[in-house]
Formats: structure tokens, sequence, C-alpha cells
């Protein structure tokens, strides 16, 4: 069994979907995880989610990100752990410093809720093994600063590191530089993406695109294991 955890911040709202995913839908052992948290040693995967974390007003994820659990997240993954960033999840995880570039706002500046098809750029990582090579696959979208932003020089660099796991196939609608809409670190055990898998995980609501993105990363964990 993996054991997941799922961070709750003031201002979640996505925790829940994705709790629905993990233990509802695969089975697997999950804790809500309260941001004031220090003590996660227990999990094998931490999922901070999309909503709106305390402190949003000042810059996506910026308070956020120094919530106790975040020191907690930071070792979680440096010992190469897996992390998974989602929407407002995502944004945390590069304030922390563990994904670079920032999320900014969307290029026409409107909130965006829709489907978009995505390109999989990668999949040797345990997060997108269950996809196949340049696989296009359909994910919902929820954000108001979802546009990706990097300066030249890490723009460039997580280009040459293969770093860019998923991008707007089609539509780029939010101007993310490159259509980035997803990306890993190095080590490829932290991954961050705007679109919401599990909103994409039942059957029941005519998609299944995002489940395969859990279940790659069980059949890795059960692999270590």
């Amino acid at each position: 069994m993996t054991k997941f955890g799922i961070i709750v911040f003031p201002g979640s709202n996505c925790d829940r979907d994705v709790a629905y995913v993990t233990r509802d839908l695969l089975g697997q052992p999950t804790r809500m995880v309260w941001h004031q948290e220090t003590d996660i040693d227990d999990l094998d995967v931490v999922v901070i989610p999309g909503g709106f974390s305390y402190g949003d007003y000042l810059r996506c994820g910026a308070i956020a990100r120094f919530s106790p659990v975040m020191q907690q997240v930071v070792e979680h993954a440096q010992k190469g752990k897996f992390v998974l960033g989602i929407c407002n999840g995502f944004q945390v995880l590069t304030e922390a410093g563990l994904l670079p570039g920032v999320l900014t706002r969307n290029r026409d500046l409107h909130f965006i809720c829709d489907r978009v098809p995505l390109k999989v750029e990668r999949t040797n990582l345990s997060w997108t093994q269950a996809y196949t090579t340049a696989e296009v696959i359909t994910l919902p979208v929820a954000h108001g600063e979802g546009r990706f932003y990097a300066n030249e020089a890490t723009l460039s660099e997580i280009e040459d590191n293969g770093q860019v796991v998923f991008r707007y196939e089609k539509d780029n609608l939010n101007g993310s530089l490159n259509n980035i809409a997803g990306i890993c670190n190095r080590q490829g055990n932290v991954l961050g993406m705007m679109p919401h898998p599990e909103r994409a995980s039942d059957v029941m609501l005519g998609n299944s695109d995002g489940l395969r993105l859990f279940q790659g990363l069980l059949e890795k964990v059960a692999v270590l294991s």
C-alpha cells in the first residue's frame, strides 16, 4: 500500500477531490495533513492540492510556503520521496523553491475554466509511465494565475534538462511560455502541473485520463517497496 498525505491550507478546495481518487478509487491509505503539522514521515506521497491557499492575495503560494509543514515537504522531496502540486499546489512548489519558474496572471487577465488537450512530453517518470510517448490527453483547468514564466536562462535550463512534463497541445489559453503546463524537478520525484488530474479520474465524469497519473505512480512505489 502507498500512503498519501494531502496538505490542507486555509482555502484549499480540491483536497477532498484528490482524497476521493487516492482513497476511494485506488483504495490507498490517505490522510489530510493540516498545514501546521510537522510530522509527515509516515507518508510516501505528498499532494498539495488546488484551491486558494491563505495569503494568495499577496501572491499565489507566497505565504503558504512558510507554513510549518512546507519545510517537512522540502525534506520529504530531498529524500527522493514523491510530491505532487496541482494548480495552487504548483504555485506553492515554485514559491518554496522545489520547482523553477513562477506562475503569473493569465495572459488575458481572465479566470479560465475549461478542458484542454495536453501533450505528454515524458513517459519515463514515475508519474507518467502509464501514458504513451507524445500522447495527447484531456484534463480540466481552473485558474486565474496559471501562466508559467521563467527568465531566458532558467527556461533554457528547464528545456535542456527535459523537465517539461506536459504542454498545452493547441490553445495556450493562459499564455504560458513554451506552452508549459507541468514541470518536474531534475530528479523527477517532484511534479507541478496547472491542469487537474483528480477531476478527470472517474469514468462517471466521462474522462479518466488523469487517473493514469496516479496509477503509474502506484506501480512505481510498489516496485520500490
